[in-house]
């Protein structure tokens, strides 16, 4: 089974960055798309980042494009979140996934990843 660790978030001021790391161990990680989401209190988790197998194909949330970077290094098993220009409106805990199917190309669905990291806290100050 698939294990996700994160790490990266933490306190940053309004236009501040952040890098999230992402580390898996158990699985084929270079044969699996992989998704970023995130959770703010009282709202439903939400769709940020999702990369291809391959790592060629990535693609986000409008909330996010422009500002935000979803890599991959498989020789490391590691999935990034680079995070530009900070708003207070991403304040949230972000999750890394492993989309279900092998050499996808990363959905913008929640239902179709699995296994979930522990989540990382990013905190935005205004």
């Amino acid at each position: 089974q698939v294990q996700l660790v994160e790490s990266g978030g933490g306190l940053v001021q309004t236009g501040g960055s952040l890098r999230l790391s992402c580390v898996a161990s158990g699985r084929a990680f270079s044969s699996y798309a992989m998704g970023w989401f995130r959770q703010a209190p009282g709202k439903e988790r939400e769709f940020v980042a999702a990369i291809s197998w391959t790592g060629a194909g990535t693609h986000y949330a409008d909330s996010v494009k422009g500002r935000f970077t979803i890599s991959r290094d498989n020789a490391k098993n590691t999935v990034y979140l680079q995070m530009n220009r900070l708003k207070p409106e991403d304040t949230a805990v972000y999750y890394c996934a492993v989309e279900a199917v092998r050499y996808g190309m990363g959905t913008t669905h929640y239902q179709d990843f699995g296994p979930w990291g522990q989540g990382s806290q990013v905190t935005v100050s205004s």
